[in-house]
């Protein structure tokens, strides 16, 4: 690949352009990979279709302010965001140990990008040049907009817009925010004036004039300290992030006040086409070549993203707070376009490996009411039971797959992204379904019913789990009917708010009878902007303003994600104790019915566990029902959590029902 299929990086290649001047440096944690997958490329290639002069500075030196003077003053500004993914997740496994390979960097090597990325960036910006316009925008940004419950400090930060002294943060996606932006400044407007733009957010003085109608959460000193008034804050911001009848928001700092503007409206079909026709090199520069890649291009590489937004807002994922809740999509041709275009690449080897987005199958809103009316503030389309005014429609998603197939050059179509399986068993007309499993599931496919226990799954807002017994068993069947041997691979998560320790023996349970033995299970990881997160931290619900039992205990976790490996040899003792504090003793024996052998058995743990009353004022016995009650206790902590991420489960052993 040349290097001048990509944007500039280094002077060198703004004078190849015969560029006097760049209007805009762009600052990324990320290394630079030019791909539609990466926000960078997006808003970088919507920029130049524009007319401007953007250079990628990736990864710089965070040390001091000297490496963000490489390109020497940009005419307009700096856009500043950390990457794909926020750092401090990107950086911290959910037991706050510091990971040991980052996806997003040379050769996976750790150590490229700071915590807190955004925050670093702008002040070493702030050091090299004062006063140029800084705008922040990228997943960190949005999400931390507000004063929000920070995990790894276990307090309310600040917006990270107070803390960065950027000018103005752009959230949710931001091809339209940014062009607008850009206009404004390359018109000569201040950027201290450009105060009334959808999807940005901006500090003023206490009593500024705001351009739209708009609510009060309340001051910042308020919110750190009274979790209450946090979760009361949270739902407000939640239920007016449609861009149909959302409004300004506003939360106060001593005599400042940040505003949030309404949602920008979601690019339609026609603009997204646009933006996925734009001349990526759908690549890593080829600066990294010598360092091995950038590995978070292999699974996108050969992949196609079709839709936007998500109907399913499970409580756990930001989606719904980044992305919003109003799904779009591309043009069928749009699509067939771009898998034209993968299959003339040089390694294409025959296999588009997802066609997807946050939900695979998704293309349209989920009701026609939202075109007038935006998504309901307070219901959801799918969970605990369907809306009645949902469509149900996979026609258009099965023919699109069906048409890549023709391509050619093209062998095989798989949906590796997240499916609704929710959405797909309601579909009167099973032939997406059969197409799915027969012809685009690579021997596996990756569902998520995250727990079986309904007090769990409606803390989640997920469906209960005879839906997801309803889909297994049809794609069986049907795996059957073609003779195939196939495989489900569930997300499956322990210790969300919501879940008692008798939450997690049913789960154990349930995986027995199913015959699944999950290799690998997460921790909820509570990250900014899910509804989870503020369960987590105030102990209250914030769409309801009940109560919600939370463990923020290290050892009662272990307890509850052993229960879910059960079969693990290292988890025997755990396993025991978890079901003596459960009351279920009778599941430790050697019958069929019970999930551990009795210790002596094993001869792996001799160890005399007492009776709770004999343990009273040494340690507090762990509550087997929710009782209304949080169980928060000083120490470490364990969670975690797949809103933005995704809690990953490999199979110890294939078994087929």
């Amino acid at each position: 690949m040349d290097r001048k299929d990509f944007l500039p990086v280094c002077p060198a290649d703004v004078r190849d352009r015969n560029w006097s001047d760049v209007d805009f440096v762009y600052v990324t944690g990320d290394a630079y990979v030019d791909h539609p997958s990466f926000g960078v490329s997006i808003i970088s290639r919507v920029l130049e279709a524009e007319g401007f002069r953007v250079a990628i500075l990736s990864q710089p030196d965070y040390k001091s302010c000297e490496a963000f003077k490489l390109f020497g003053r940009p005419r307009l500004g700096f856009l500043v965001t950390s990457g794909n993914i926020d750092s401090m997740v990107a950086h911290y496994t959910v037991s706050k140990k510091r990971r040991s390979y980052d996806y997003y960097s040379p050769g996976g090597r750790m150590g490229r990008r700071p915590d807190r990325a955004v925050i670093v960036y702008c002040n070493r910006i702030r050091e090299a040049y004062g006063d140029v316009p800084v705008i922040i925008g990228g997943l960190e940004a949005s999400l931390r907009r507000f004063a929000h419950y920070d995990y790894w400090e276990d307090r309310v930060r600040r917006s990270v817009l107070v803390d960065s002294r950027a000018d103005i943060l752009a959230y949710g996606m931001g091809e339209n925010i940014l062009v607008r932006i850009a206009k404004l400044l390359d018109k000569g407007v201040p950027v201290r004036k450009i105060r009334d733009v959808r999807g940005t957010v901006f500090l003023g003085k206490r009593g500024d004039d705001v351009h739209f109608d708009y609510l009060e959460v309340g001051d910042y000193d308020t919110l750190k300290t009274d979790k209450r008034a946090y979760a009361s804050a949270f739902a407000t911001q939640y239920k007016n992030m449609d861009s149909v009848g959302g409004k300004a928001i506003v939360e106060y700092y001593g005599d400042k006040m940040l505003v949030q503007n309404p949602p920008m409206p979601p690019l339609e079909r026609e603009g997204l086409d646009r933006v996925y026709a734009l001349p990526y090199a759908r690549d890593y520069h080829p600066d990294y070549e010598s360092e091995g890649g950038v590995p978070a291009i292999t699974e996108v590489k050969f992949s196609i993203t079709h839709n936007r937004g998500c109907f399913g807002a499970c409580n756990f994922c930001a989606i719904a707070f980044h992305q919003g809740r109003s799904v779009r999509s591309r043009s069928e041709e749009s699509v067939l376009s771009e898998a034209r275009k993968i299959a003339a690449m040089p390694d294409f080897k025959s296999y588009i490996n997802d066609v997807g987005g946050p939900t695979a199958n998704f293309r349209y809103p989920s009701c026609d009411r939202q075109k007038e009316h935006g998504v309901c503030p307070t219901k959801k389309c799918l969970a605990p039971t369907p809306c009645k005014h949902l469509k149900v429609d996979h026609s258009e998603y099965a023919e699109m797959l069906r048409k890549i197939e023709r391509i050619d050059g093209v062998k095989k179509v798989f949906v590796r992204s997240g499916i609704r399986f929710d959405y797909l068993v309601l579909d009167e007309n099973e032939e997406f379904f059969r197409q799915l499993v027969t012809r685009h599931t690579s021997g596996q496919l990756k569902v998520a019913p995250e727990h079986c226990s309904q007090n769990a799954l409606l803390m989640m807002g997920k469906p209960p789990v005879e839906v997801f017994e309803r889909f297994k068993r049809r794609f069986f069947a049907i795996s059957r009917e073609a003779g195939l041997e196939q495989y489900l691979v569930p997300y499956l998560m322990s210790s969300h708010p919501g879940t008692t320790m008798n939450d997690a023996v049913n789960m154990a349970l349930w995986l027995k009878e199913w015959g699944y033995s999950p290799e690998q299970v997460q921790d909820f990881y509570p990250t900014p902007g899910t509804i989870s997160t503020v369960m987590y931290y105030t102990g209250i619900h914030p769409m309801t303003g009940k109560e919600v039992y939370v463990t923020t205990d290290y050892h009662e976790k272990q307890l509850q994600r052993a229960l879910l490996q059960y079969k693990k040899p290292e988890n025997a003792n755990l396993v025991r104790e978890a079901l003596r504090l459960a009351g279920r003793r009778d599941l430790i024996g050697n019958g069929p019915e019970c999930l551990i052998k009795p210790a002596f058995a094993q001869g792996s743990d001799t160890r005399y566990v007492p009776d709770k009353a004999k343990t009273k004022g040494k340690r507090s016995s762990i509550p087997a029902n929710t009782g209304g009650k949080k169980s928060r206790r000083q120490g470490t902590r364990d969670s975690s959590h797949r809103g933005g991420g995704a809690s990953g489960v490999k199979q110890k052993r294939k078994t087929r029902r």
